[in-house]
């Protein structure tokens, strides 16, 4: 009778800790899903402001104005605060960044409502959750062990970055196209790498206990989805970029 009590404690515990992983998975996609209707939101309502065109790119140059170029790099700067913030910044102080973040980019993103089709765009964020999507599932489920990938993801991403800054000065749109080829490639692999990493961070998550159940695994979610999200957002419109019909 002690054995089987002792078994069945055994077996309530590995339940709880279970849920505690699952909790948290369930939480980092709940977070990027409120993120996605944050941006969408923004850059529908913003498109939907007269003279915003003109405010965003130059009417003659179709080149980003002043502003253009502050919702365009605001949000990166954002991401930089919510990493080397994150041990500093409170959970609600890491949140609001986060909508922030999310709202600053809608505002961004509105632009692709002003040159491309909304046929179009329809199609590509279809089709890029489709991709997130089954990648997804391949990084949950998969045994192959992904982290010694992500060197190599991280190079291509910086490489990524790099090289659409210099195709800024340089206009090419040949350039372009090829760079939103690797670009769907990179961001498809690394949303399976993040994918598994989040998974073993709920893990470590159980490992670690109730206190840090009760600190830090919200500010780790809100992180956590912060990355899925720029996965997706980044498949999206390198999508777009590739299959996109110009207005």
């Amino acid at each position: 009778m002690e054995q089987q009590n002792y078994q069945y404690q055994n077996d309530s515990v590995f339940v709880q800790e279970g849920s505690i992983s699952k909790k948290f998975f369930a939480n980092v996609f709940l977070w990027m899903f409120v993120a996605l209707t944050v941006s969408t939101a923004a850059a529908i309502f913003t498109n939907q402001i007269p003279g915003i065109k003109d405010l965003i790119r130059d009417p003659l140059t179709f080149k980003p104005t002043t502003l253009g170029y502050i919702t365009t790099f605001a949000p990166l700067g954002l991401v930089l605060l919510m990493g080397a913030g994150f041990n500093k910044l409170s959970f609600n102080a890491l949140l609001g960044v986060f909508i922030l973040f999310s709202t600053l980019l809608g505002v961004s993103l509105s632009s692709i409502l002003i040159f491309y089709e909304l046929g179009s765009v329809v199609g590509c964020f279809i089709a890029a959750a489709g991709i997130f999507g089954i990648m997804a599932f391949l990084g949950y489920t998969t045994e192959v062990d992904l982290s010694k990938f992500g060197p190599i993801l991280m190079v291509g991403v910086v490489g990524l970055v790099i090289a659409s800054l210099v195709n800024m000065f340089i206009g090419s749109e040949r350039v372009d196209y090829i760079m939103s080829f690797f670009g769907v490639a990179i961001f498809t692999a690394l949303t399976a790498y993040d994918v598994q990493k989040i998974k073993r961070i709920g893990l470590g998550i159980e490992e670690s206990g109730e206190q840090m159940v009760a600190t830090d695994s919200k500010k780790l979610a809100i992180m956590a989805a912060l990355s899925l999200y720029l996965d997706f957002i980044n498949i999206f419109l390198f999508l777009l970029r590739i299959f996109g019909s110009r207005k």
